[in-house]
């Protein structure tokens, strides 16, 4: 009876110890039970005891997990579709709240998916499609992950990220929309082209206006000092010959400035009246 009673009972002691043994890995959560309420959370990794046979163990990941969301459609500012592709990145930081509240992972997905979705629905709502697919709603994803966190707190959840893979036309109308942005674009262009020549031609106009006040005054300052200039000469004419010998020296300088005026060409001969000014000077009478 030794025989047999001494194995029997090691074979009995040897299951009590490895149903009563828990292994805890450093990317899990040990939840250990006792009739469906949880008594402890091991969190560590290492070995951990429980009761056999009374106490089971349930096991939850401590990794980041990754959940890709389904495309969907999404509704912009000025009511055009959109269809969004996104993937958010979460961990659960709380067991006992988590297996409480959404206790496995396919519902803390759909609830995680319900939650950004709406998030993200209601924040394109706030910016026009041409905003969009001009690149300014890259900032999209910044906001959404705090916004939707709030939400998961009561869960044991942080969502850590959530990235927009793909914001874009529907297939249907791609072709559609960008021409009408083509066009759209093409008129703003014309429109600028068009303000930029009333421009230029006001800009001409005050710049000739400006030029022709300045030309003017110039011309005029110009006349004025040349009649100043005249009326000096004259006067130093005037002083230069004040006496009978200077005025005649100063009329016969002159005769012959005419003369060496009318001498022009081949013709070298001049024919002066016996009575003429000219003639006078020149024999002296």
């Amino acid at each position: 009876m030794k025989k047999i009673i001494i194995p029997v009972i090691l074979v009995i002691i040897a299951v009590l110890i490895f149903a009563s043994t828990v292994v805890t890995k450093s990317n899990e959560y040990t939840l250990i039970k006792e009739f469906g309420k949880v008594e402890r959370i091991v969190s560590e990794p290492g070995l951990s005891f429980k009761l056999p046979f009374i106490q089971q163990t349930e096991k939850l990941p401590k990794t980041i997990m990754l959940f890709d969301q389904a495309e969907s459609d999404v509704i912009t500012k000025d009511k055009k579709t959109m269809v969004i592709d996104n993937f958010v990145l979460w961990k659960i930081t709380d067991p006992l709240k988590f297996v409480q509240t959404l206790n496995t992972i396919p519902e803390a997905e759909r609830r995680i998916g319900t939650v950004t979705y709406n998030a993200i629905k209601n924040a394109v709502g706030n910016i026009n499609q041409t905003d969009i697919i001009n690149g300014r709603g890259e900032s999209l994803s910044d906001g959404i992950v705090k916004t939707v966190q709030p939400s998961f707190d009561e869960y044991g959840i942080t969502i850590i990220d959530n990235e927009i893979k793909r914001l874009d036309l529907p297939e249907d109308n791609k072709g559609s929309v960008y021409a009408r942005m083509i066009s759209e674009r093409n008129q703003i262009a014309a429109d600028f082209l068009a303000q930029g020549n009333e421009e230029y031609q006001l800009i001409l106009n005050d710049t000739n206006k400006e030029v022709s006040i300045i030309v003017s005054s110039a011309k005029a300052e110009a006349e004025e000092i040349r009649a100043q200039g005249e009326s000096e000469y004259m006067k130093i004419i005037a002083e230069a010959y004040n006496s009978p010998e200077r005025q005649e020296f100063y009329e016969f300088l002159r005769a012959l400035d005419a003369l060496k005026l009318a001498m022009k060409g081949d013709n070298k001969t001049v024919f002066l009246p016996i009575d003429s000014p000219l003639a006078k000077i020149f024999i002296g009478g």
